[in-house]
Formats: C-alpha cells, structure tokens, sequence
C-alpha cells in the first residue's frame, strides 16, 4: 500500500475561456469507478447542450484504474492531457470532467492539449488538495476508571480517536502510524500501569 496520495479537499467547478470557447472543469473525490462514473453522467446531464463533456479519473491509492474520453475531441487531445495533469500532480481516488461550450475559434491539437490540461490544473488549485496518510486501526480496551484520562491523554498528543464505546470496559479505537505502534504500546503500558489491552486491525487512510 501506498503510504499516503493526495485527492480533492471537496467537490467544485473551476471556468476558464481559452479563444472564446468556455471550459468548466467539474472536480469531484471518488472512493470507487462507479462513483467516478456516476459523477461523469451526472455533469453530462446537466450540461447536455455542450460541445464536449471529456473526462479523466484515477482510482486506487496506488492508481490502479486510470482512464479518460475525449468525447469526441480530436484523439488524445482532452482526456488523456487531464489524466496526464492529474496524475503529475500525483491525485488519487478522483474524478474531473471538462464541459467546453465551443466559442467560434478552432484551437489546433496543441492549444485543446494545454486547455483541457490546464482547466484541471487551474481547478485543482481553485477547490483544493488534501493529503490522506496510511494508518493502522487499533483498539484500546481499557477500565472506566483510567478511560477518560487516556481519551483526554490521546486527544491531547494528537492522536484521532475515531469512536468510543462503553461496556463493562471502555473500548477506544484510534488510528496509528505504522511505525508509531510501538511507542505506543510502551506508552499505553505506563500509563495505564499495563492494565489495557492493544489489539491492531487492519490499515486505512486518513487526513494527515
């Protein structure tokens, strides 16, 4: 697994005019293809009476599912220039389409290349990246009595405590870098004087 990638902080439209034609880039984050998919028909609806709706999506931490249309732009001169942007700028589990409404001037291969490109480029900018890191799942099981200490402890070293549950003991699942386990385990034994229990789950991402 990767140990972090970069996607989109929100959805967002971004326009640029290039030679009178208009290019609205419509960004948006994706957690699988059909959302990246859906996310395509859904600005190809609403911008049904445009010249081109072409899009480029990549999925997977890792990149997996990368693919592009120019939707009827000439070959290689709108999708493949957005995938290509969007990977150099190293983003993951995305999606953009760009809606040109065509303004009279006919701009060559190379001006359609650095348009389409550019629109995802400038839009990116405009709505925002975030980076999400990779962490490993863990679960501290502990007695109500230390409970609030350790939260208000781990809250206060800046670690994401992501639920809470209470029960004849009180189970606190967190996030951990992977090579922070442990150092952390070594902390949760002094601090609990080796009463609560560790046990790690399997790995996600989150926020950096």
């Amino acid at each position: 697994m990767q140990d972090e990638y970069r996607t989109v902080a929100r959805a967002g439209v971004h326009e640029t005019e290039v030679n009178r034609s208009r290019f609205l880039c419509a960004l948006a984050p994706a957690a699988t293809e059909r959302e990246a998919q859906d996310f395509v028909a859904a600005v190809r609806k609403e911008h049904a009476d445009a010249t081109h709706n072409c899009w480029a999506y990549v999925i997977g931490a890792d990149a997996s599912v990368q693919k592009a249309s120019d939707d009827g732009e000439p070959g290689g001169t709108a999708g493949v220039p957005m995938l290509q942007m969007l990977l150099r700028r190293d983003m993951r589990y995305v999606v953009a389409v760009v809606t040109r409404y065509f303004g009279g001037v006919k701009l060559g291969a190379g001006g359609l290349i650095r348009a389409y490109g550019g629109a995802v480029g400038e839009a990116l900018d405009a709505v925002g990246t975030l980076t999400r890191r990779r962490f490993r799942l863990a679960t501290v099981t502990v007695d109500h009595q230390r409970a609030g200490k350790v939260q208000n402890d781990l809250r206060s070293a800046g670690r994401e405590v992501r639920d809470v549950r209470y029960g004849e003991e009180v189970t606190i699942e967190i996030g951990l870098p992977d090579a922070g386990v442990d150092a952390f385990r070594a902390w949760l034994a002094d601090a609990t004087s080796g009463t609560a229990r560790l046990e790690l789950g399997g790995e996600a991402y989150g926020d950096a």
